[in-house]
């Protein structure tokens, strides 16, 4: 029997149902017409497939009119939705690492001087007002912002090693997430890569050897995601910065994770800042400004002006320069760093927060979930602060913990405001430590709703 189109509405009648005509000025005529259309489309489909019986057509037509104002929703939605994220992981790298402060900073609410003099009335230097305050907390003689780590790397190289060799260990030839491989970018950039030692030992005397007329610098380069540990030598900056000096070439540091104190202070292990490794002879080092530093994706450049000072100069830096909103939210987090509030920056905030006062959020919370017919339990957990930094190094925290496995985390992510957790022992772990104080309520109706959806499915299955 051949499908029974003439039960398909037209277009127009369904642009006349009230419900759409209320879209239409919401979200314009033009997008509504287009889900119509598409709705239509896709139930023409289903008929030519068989997938609708000529008994569920009626159903199916009645079906659209939700299905049209569904989609319309799905399209407004943000294109980067909103989530908690209880992993306990403070610098997710797909939660957009570094969380930044809440406040909008006034001068993006209107124009701003970003290349524009006020003193002397003409056009000024993009990089001007924010390079000086990233030297100054740096305690560098001079700075370079591009748009992240990356570039920052890519820049350096292209300008000051393009058809040179550069000098790199066999141990730090490192692959991180997104494909990004350090032989690729230093191809790119069109240095030419000479590895030395071996994967887990490194000696002085291997860079030394493999210093020519053709070496531009050598590069050390942080390991990021991984540790080399047991059996294993490599020199120390300021070795390397005394060879390379000797030998008439910079030593270019890959910071990485843009450590500016001192982590021991957090109960972490310690790790160079960037002035240590200045003061220990690198001539530049270069670091991520959405890791330890906190605030947004970034790639910032510091150290000897005649290396440093040309980058912003070069044809490539207004390809990797960042926009208005990375420098106004930078200067925001350089400015708390140079203070010493570092409570003002949300990473910081989170290493500050104390097991006991987590332990006490997390019974207020147990409390309103019990009350609401959520068994969630208090439980200790590990935090970590991800991002490539100080990998598998965890320190204590505190949260809730709830039976469901992987079916409740699955609901918690796909529910009207996500909520990212993580399982342990088919049980699913809620670390407060990464959710701010502002998101409990949030937090709990989130967990009513995935957890009462879960068990209402689970009861008409059976």
């Amino acid at each position: 029997m051949a499908p029974d189109y003439q039960r398909i509405p037209a277009i127009h009648r369904l642009l006349d149902l009230p419900s759409l005509q209320a879209a239409a000025a919401d979200h314009g005529h033009a997008l509504v017409m287009e889900a119509c259309r598409a709705a239509v489309e896709r139930l023409r489909s289903r008929l030519d497939a068989g997938e609708v019986s000529a008994a569920a057509v009626e159903a199916a037509v009645e079906a659209l009119e939700e299905e049209i104002l569904d989609a319309l929703r799905i399209d407004s939605n943000a294109a980067y939705t909103s989530v908690i994220n209880a992993t306990g992981v403070l610098l997710h790298t797909n939660l957009g690492r570094a969380p930044l402060p809440q406040h909008f900073p006034p001068s993006l609410k209107s124009y701003l001087a970003l290349e524009y003099n006020v003193t002397e009335g003409r056009r000024g230097q993009r990089l001007a007002p924010i390079a000086d305050r990233i030297a100054r907390v740096c305690s560098a003689a001079s700075a370079v912002m591009v748009n992240n780590n990356a570039a920052a790397l890519l820049l350096l190289l292209n300008a000051h090693a393009s058809g040179r060799e550069v000098v790199v260990s066999r141990g730090q030839l490192i692959e991180i997430g997104g494909s990004f491989r350090l032989p690729d970018v230093m191809a790119a950039s069109g240095s030419i890569l000479v590895e030395v030692g071996c994967t887990n030992r490194t000696h002085l005397k291997d860079y030394s050897a493999a210093i020519g007329d053709k070496t531009a610098a050598i590069l050390v380069v942080h390991q990021s995601n991984f540790r080399i540990v047991g059996f294993t030598t490599e020199p120390s900056v300021t070795e390397l910065a005394g060879l390379a000096h000797a030998r008439g070439i910079p030593l270019f540091v890959d910071q990485g994770s843009g450590a500016l104190h001192d982590l021991r202070r957090w109960g972490l292990p310690h790790e160079d800042t960037v002035s240590q490794l200045l003061e220990a002879g690198a001539d530049v080092v270069c670091f991520s400004g959405d890791k330890l530093l906190g605030g947004p994706q970034a790639g910032l450049i510091v150290g000897r002006p005649e290396w440093v000072d040309p980058l912003g100069r070069h044809p490539l830096y207004r390809a990797l320069r960042p926009d208005k909103t990375a420098l106004v939210m930078m200067d925001e987090v350089l400015r708390a760093h140079h203070s010493g509030h570092l409570g003002e920056i949300p990473l910081y905030a989170m290493l500050e927060i104390t097991v006991e006062s987590l332990k006490g959020r997390a019974q207020r919370l147990g409390r309103r979930l019990r009350a609401a017919g959520v068994p969630v339990r208090g439980r200790p957990t590990r935090a970590t602060l991800g991002g490539g930094t100080t990998p598998e190094e965890t320190f204590p925290s505190y949260g809730l913990g709830i039976a469901g496995g992987q079916q409740l985390a699955d609901r918690l992510r796909t529910g009207t405001l996500p909520l990212i957790s993580r399982i342990e022992d088919d049980e699913v772990v809620l670390d407060l430590r990464t959710v701010p104080v502002d998101q409990d309520r949030d937090l709990a109706a989130a967990l009513v709703e995935a957890y009462s959806g879960l068990h209402a499915s689970q009861d008409a299955g059976a």
